[in-house]
């Protein structure tokens, strides 16, 4: 399973320092690498300006300053027109910026407590970098304003100034850059929303802070990448439909099958071999008709599909009536089969403290369950707002995971995949087109697909929910935002998955 990593604050802190301290590469290194990767850049994007280049770079006191220092000696070095703009006190100034600033004496760089243009060819934010944990206020405040309101292409070091590089919020104000370069290692600040709108486009360089610096203590937060080939489930040659996995799907209520559909349609779509729908009668024409493949179960079938399926799933679009809360029972203290509960099932759990208990105690013993609750259902789940659930998805995903004994797929503009003693899988494929009714239901039958083909709890979701974004992209990229559909995703995941050999 690939990997790229994402990291906190400290952790990089942690890092950088064993890259020095105990690998061997002086700060001074990683530091002229960091400017020579960001000179770069920045070369990369002027080589079709003709005449004088005007840099202005916005230096703080700290390591980002000292980068930033670096980047303007190396520029005027190459014949760039370079301003110094210097935010705070120089006494306070960190050991390595007072050595970069001692280096500077030496060239014909302009240092300025203000800037003298209006527009430069490049803008350089080196005001904070990762450290920012404060509201910025003051002259930081002004000068960010002021940088924000010039002419120019802007490139952020390591991270915007003012966005939190741990969580993506924006400390009062922040730098709204074009592009962004981070070294060593992405930060989580810069794929978390809003710090992601600020960050423009992120080029991660490699200073030589790498996997090494890890000691054995690996970043809490990962995000699977490259092609479905290597995440999905291997084909037998010879296999039957046995072989790819029975899902029973508990979905749909009394004239509302489009979720059952949909979950059906995604489950065959990304290699089950075969689906019964648990649903109401009244269902079941439009079922067999928009997928006749699918096999029709009354809930009266339910102890009988139970024992057939490899795996059950159920929740999208079963309501919360008495036939609805009676199936959710059923599944959870009669199998224990691996279970998907999504949409109405979860809501349902949340209300049933009995459920929740049995849960626990089954995903204790070993139980593979994935919950797949948006930003309201973990609401519920939990007990907190939604504001609070949103802010901070990570930690409240996990919370619910913990408790539970379960895999917790927390989904938003940024899914977070949580289970206990595992670090946290963030999705970062998908778009604002996803966010269309009967997209979770797609993701559902997706996931169900993926454990019935023999992935455990934990790597169906990070795989599930992978793929449902890359199926997301691939529709917007071919028609926009405004034409996507949960039916085009379910379509769309099957031909992320045909492109696997």
């Amino acid at each position: 399973m690939a990997k790229k990593y994402f990291v906190t604050a400290s952790e990089m802190q942690n890092y950088d320092k064993n890259t020095i301290e105990m690998i061997g590469i002086p700060a001074c290194v990683l530091m002229e690498r960091a400017a020579l990767a960001s000179v770069n850049v920045i070369e990369t994007n002027c080589e079709h300006i003709k005449g004088n280049k005007y840099v202005l770079i916005m230096a703080g006191m700290g390591n980002n300053g000292g980068d930033g220092l670096a980047v303007g000696r190396i520029l005027a070095e190459r014949g760039y027109k370079v301003e110094i703009w210097l935010i705070g006190t120089p006494e306070k100034a960190s050991q390595q910026w007072k050595q970069q600033m001692k280096i500077l004496e030496h060239y014909p760089i302009e240092i300025t407590e203000k800037p003298e243009r209006k527009s430069y060819t490049v803008l350089v934010d080196a005001l904070f970098g990762v450290g920012l944990a404060r509201e910025v206020t003051g002259c930081f405040e002004e000068a960010i304003t002021l940088f924000n309101k010039m002419e120019g292409h802007k490139l952020a070091l390591d991270v915007p100034s003012g966005v939190s590089s741990d969580k993506g919020e924006i400390l009062g104000c922040a730098v709204k850059a074009d592009r962004t370069i981070t070294f060593g290692f992405c930060k989580r600040g810069l794929v978390l929303y809003p710090g992601c709108e600020y960050a423009g486009d992120v080029r991660i360089a490699d200073i030589g802070i790498s996997k090494q610096s890890f000691m054995g203590k690996e970043p809490g937060m990962f995000a699977l990448e490259g092609e479905m080939a290597e995440l999905l489930p291997k084909r037998k040659k010879d296999g039957n439909k046995g072989t790819f996995g029975k899902i029973l799907l508990v979905a749909g209520s009394e004239n509302m099958a489009g979720a059952a559909v949909l979950a059906a349609k995604a489950a065959y779509r990304t290699g089950a071999g075969m689906v019964k729908v648990i649903t109401h009668p009244q269902n079941r024409i439009i079922l067999q008709e928009k997928v006749p493949e699918a096999l029709f179960g009354s809930y009266d079938n339910l102890e009988e599909g139970m024992a057939w399926a490899d795996v059950i799933a159920v929740g999208p679009g079963i309501g919360k009536g008495e036939a609805a809360l009676t199936s959710l029972k059923r599944v959870i203290t009669e199998s224990g089969k691996p279970l998907l509960i999504d949409a109405d099932g979860l809501n349902l759990l949340a209300v049933t403290q009995e459920l929740e208990e049995i849960l626990t105690k089954q995903g204790a013993e070993g139980r593979e369950v994935v919950l797949t609750p948006h930003v309201g259902e973990l609401s519920r789940l939990t007990g907190k707002s939604v504001e609070l659930c949103k802010q901070n998805l990570t930690f409240y995903g996990m919370e619910l995971a913990v408790q539970l004994q379960v895999t917790v797929a927390a989904k938003d503009a940024r899914t977070m995949i949580c289970r206990k003693d595992f670090p946290v899988c963030i999705n970062v494929t998908g778009n604002d087109g996803m966010a269309a009714a009967g997209s979770g239901d797609v993701l559902a039958g997706i996931i169900a697909s993926l454990l019935a083909q023999g992935m455990d709890a934990f790597d169906a979701a990070c795989t599930g929910v992978y793929l449902h974004g890359m199926a997301g992209d691939l529709v917007t990229a071919k028609s926009g935002a405004y034409f996507c559909m949960a039916g085009d995703i379910a379509e769309a995941a099957g031909i992320c998955c045909s492109m696997c050999k």
